[in-house]
């Protein structure tokens, strides 16, 4: 019994980071392809091949390696590319995502994003995690000025369920959300039918332009937006990361896949830490079978891309969102408590904490890379010779 309770705690961890990862910016890439051109079907297709390349690299890195590693899309690169890939074809940002893909494999070949990584002391990693897991915390509350019976019922599940059924807290915040959300009316599902999706090839057109505007500045929000915190978050675990093999993995395959839509894979950082927490497993070293789990589900996502889309279209944003918030509560608390149990670190911690919870973007980097050096700076500072 116990081991079926294992195997569905896993199952359940990996199906919501799913969930929350896919949902959470599906429209984001709708928006990329529509903006290059492209169509409803295309949309479907760039689903089909990232959710294939997103499940096969979860499953071989973490079942490899025995540590839960979730790879995802990069969010904050679609953000960007709605606006810095405007005026470019679809043939250029091809080309585009290739030459980014190559950045990524370079950094994993030489090592040297690795270096920087293992010099960040874990109590800074903890605190960058907690910043960027802070606003998916408080967001919980906001949605409730939206949708307040439900969202106030999931979370008074999730405390009763972590009282008398931990293993399925998750689980039943989630049948409770989407059943409430559905009897009051919040869930269309008249225009969900099943639809086969299909590969779409696109034959890359390569500029120096497109590199420098596109490229590069996906290259670097991936980098620091992404695979930064996806390390951390590991690391944040006590986990020995495999941050080039995984760099030089992902690297490749984004290269090779992109003309299929591959735009940008990484590190999952917010949903890795789903799998990572103790309602995924109570130990550790099985915790990666809650990525693996997640990976399954990715490629069970792709099979259905066009239907899914549909679906994940009938479900109030506000319901997705705080299904992520109340499931990352326990790591946001053990990521505060890590992050300043030392008194040596406190003051670059809560530096980095509240760096990386701002909104802070310059140069097109993100605030869990400032925050990172901002702690640093601190630390430098402060620490006593």
């Amino acid at each position: 019994m116990a081991g079926t309770d294992q195997l569905l705690s896993r199952t359940m961890a990996g199906l919501v980071a799913v969930i929350i990862g896919f949902s959470s910016s599906i429209a984001l890439i709708y928006q990329v392809v529509i903006t290059l051109g492209g169509t409803p079907e295309l949309v479907a297709s760039w689903i089909l091949m990232l959710g294939l390349v997103m499940g096969s690299t979860s499953i071989v890195l973490s079942f490899y390696y025995k540590v839960p590693i979730l790879i995802a899309w990069s969010t904050t690169g679609a953000a960007l590319l709605i606006s810095s890939a405007q005026g470019y074809s679809l043939h250029e940002a091809i080309g585009a995502f290739m030459h980014s893909a190559l950045l990524v494999l370079v950094s994993g070949i030489t090592g040297w994003f690795e270096k920087i990584m293992n010099r960040i002391p874990s109590e800074l990693a903890c605190a960058m995690l907690a910043g960027v897991l802070v606003t998916f915390g408080i967001d919980v509350f906001n949605f409730m000025n939206d949708m307040p019976l439900v969202i106030g019922l999931m979370v008074v599940v999730y405390f009763i369920g972590k009282r008398f059924f931990a293993r399925f807290a998750m689980l039943s915040v989630l049948l409770a959300g989407i059943f409430l959300a559905w009897y009051m009316g919040n869930i269309d599902t008249s225009t969900v039918h099943w639809q086969a999706s299909s590969f779409t090839y696109i034959s890359p057109s390569f500029s120096l332009q497109a590199f420098v505007s596109i490229s590069i500045p996906l290259y670097i929000v991936t980098m620091t937006s992404q695979n930064l915190p996806g390390f951390a978050i590991l690391k944040a675990h006590n986990y020995k990361a495999p941050i080039s093999s995984s760099l030089t993995v992902t690297g490749l395959i984004n290269c090779v896949t992109a003309p299929f839509g591959t735009y940008s894979i990484n590190l999952a950082a917010i949903t890795a830490a789903i799998c990572m927490s103790e309602e995924a497993d109570k130990d550790p070293d099985k915790r990666y079978w809650a990525s693996i789990a997640g990976g399954v589900f990715y490629i069970i996502m792709a099979l259905c891309a066009a239907m899914l889309v549909a679906i994940v279209a009938s479900l109030p944003q506000a319901l997705v969102l705080a299904l992520a918030g109340i499931a990352l509560f326990g790591t946001i608390a053990n990521s505060l408590q890590q992050s300043l149990h030392s008194a040596e670190y406190t003051e670059a911690a809560i530096i980095t904490f509240l760096v990386t919870a701002s909104d802070l973007t310059l140069w097109s980097v993100g605030s869990a890379c400032w925050g990172i050096i901002a702690g640093a700076i601190t630390l430098i500072v402060t620490r006593k010779r």
